[in-house]
């Protein structure tokens, strides 16, 4: 049964009369009452979900095509986020408490398993969150009112270098009165101080480990224990006790500031004659994790030219994290990208820092590409670098003709575009949906839509186009390197040209299980 809302239920207007008595009771003035819009605000749910080790949290997350929002799907029955109150349908603005609603989805899935066993999201019902934005009610706000419209600071990573003069250059003390709390005091002009610590900050977690769980004793043991550094997640008081009164856990993922030494990056390739020209290998970390290490890089080849180095670990392919897929995966989403392929990797040192701590080094990667919401599902993105992956020797390649049928999620991809630009760009590609079985490609730039060019039209106009079409969609697209070398040599671009890709029987798009 659907829950029911004040939200929903406060619709209706009260109708009273009120009696003018110059005019008399046979003139009656319909009056409606001030309190409707008090009623209809919606109200978001604090939902805390904490799991057992091995265990998952019960349900899907979805990024739907025509459908706004971060949609919470399939929780399932006597599940973690079944008992945590989360429905069928709710859309997710808050993680730990960070606004998400605007970020993209693979980001937002990164955020949740970076939060490790607990988190807390606050979501809103799927009918009260399209009928905000259709009154424009600012969702950012209404995710601050329901915290009390306080701004808490963000946590701190500090990674803390031992001096051998001054060690660390903090000191641990118990909070009187609250087990499993601990403030720091600092050195002036210590190593700490240096890392970002500040004295009066709460201790909220050590090498990995929530000091929630530990006696001051055995914190002391730690800190004596850790060699050359230390990294420490830190907040100021106030914060600490604001988060604590919400029921939110102070998680790394959260953090808005960080010194760590080791940073991920992008590598960009493009296929060469004799391939991209390195080895890819699986290989099992502890607690039964699959990592993917990129081995004997040969001299002169593609990886080579782009900074790749044995040893290197991959993170992700296309944008797209791969920690945790099996290695037929990861070769099918490479061979998938066609001749180019941007890859987000970590030196060998950097991560065995990261599992040492536990965490995904891609919270910290430094992405460059600024990232701006534009209309619904199809956020803004800067091009990807094609000037630099040109082959000008190379033979023009195929428009692909991609014909798509709707599905029962969508058609399975998104849209993105530069900032008030025209020329558009396929965006995530869900697997095992219409649009994956009809080979669009993440970074593919849209030609024609339904045998319409659209290379000068801006993105609303394209999704305009898409939704004219129901549940049948054509479209004629380039890979980004193969569509400038079309530019370059002036040939136009036409679907004669093409070779097409029918979709096979429509299934659900892609989701991220959680």
């Amino acid at each position: 049964m659907k829950h029911k809302t004040g939200f929903e239920d406060g619709m209706e207007l009260t109708q009273k009369f009120t009696f003018n008595p110059k005019v008399g009771i046979d003139n009656p003035a319909l009056v409606t009452t001030d309190d409707t819009e008090m009623v209809c605000r919606p109200v978001p749910r604090l939902c805390r979900l904490c799991r057992s080790e091995g265990e998952s949290f019960g349900f899907y997350l979805r990024m739907e095509l025509g459908c706004a929002g971060h949609v919470i799907r399939q929780v399932e029955p006597w599940s973690v986020a079944e008992r945590s109150g989360l429905r069928d349908g709710d859309r997710l603005l808050e993680i730990n408490g960070d606004f998400v609603d605007h970020m993209e989805h693979s980001k937002i899935v990164q955020k949740i398993h970076a939060s490790g066993r607990q988190v807390s999201f606050l979501v809103l019902e799927g009918s009260d969150f399209e009928r905000a934005r259709w009154q424009g009610v600012d969702l950012r706000a209404l995710a601050r009112e329901h915290s009390g419209g306080e701004q808490c600071a963000r946590p701190r990573l500090c990674h803390v270098t031992r001096d051998h003069q001054d060690g660390l250059g903090f000191t641990v003390a118990a909070v009187e009165g609250s087990k499993g709390r601990f403030s720091l005091t600092v050195t002036s002009g210590g190593p700490a101080e240096k890392a970002g610590v500040r004295t009066g900050d709460r201790l909220i977690w050590i090498n990995g480990d929530h000091v929630a769980d530990l006696t001051h004793c055995a914190l002391n043991k730690m800190v004596k224990k850790c060699g050359d550094g230390v990294t420490l997640l830190v907040l100021d008081s106030e914060s600490e006790e604001h988060y604590r009164k919400r029921g939110i856990v102070v998680v790394p993922a959260m953090a808005g500031e960080h010194n760590l030494p080791h940073r991920p990056r992008k590598l960009y390739l493009v296929k060469g004659p004799s391939g991209y020209g390195f080895r890819l290998g699986q290989e099992r970390l502890p607690l039964r994790r699959i990592a993917h290490f990129m081995r004997e890089v040969d001299p002169d080849s593609p990886a080579e030219g782009a900074g790749m180095q044995d040893g290197d670990r991959l993170l992700a392919v296309n944008g797209d994290p791969v920690e945790g897929l099996e290695h037929e995966d990861i070769v099918t989403r490479v061979r998938k990208s066609g001749r180019q392929v941007t890859l987000t990797a970590i030196d060998s040192q950097g991560s065995e820092f990261y599992s040492q701590l536990g965490l995904t080094p891609l919270l910290f990667s430094e992405d460059s590409d600024p990232v701006t919401p534009l209309q619904e599902e199809t956020p803004a993105l800067t091009a990807p670098p094609v000037e630099n992956l040109q082959e000008p020797q190379a033979p023009l390649a195929k428009p692909r003709l991609c014909h798509l049928e709707k599905g029962i999620a969508g058609f399975g991809f998104n849209l993105r575009s530069i900032l008030d630009e025209p020329s558009i760009f396929i965006g995530q590609v869900a697997q095992g949906s219409p649009a994956e079985r009809a080979e669009l490609r993440e970074g593919d730039v849209v030609v024609e839509v339904n045998g319409v060019n659209v290379e000068s039209e801006y993105i609303e106009d394209v999704v305009g186009r898409m939704k004219e079409g129901g549940s049948q969609l054509t479209v004629l697209v380039l890979g980004p390197v193969e569509y400038q070398q079309y530019k370059q040599s002036g040939t136009p671009i036409t679907a004669d040209l093409a070779v097409g890709k029918q979709a096979e029987k429509p299934e659900p798009s892609s989701k991220s299980f959680l």
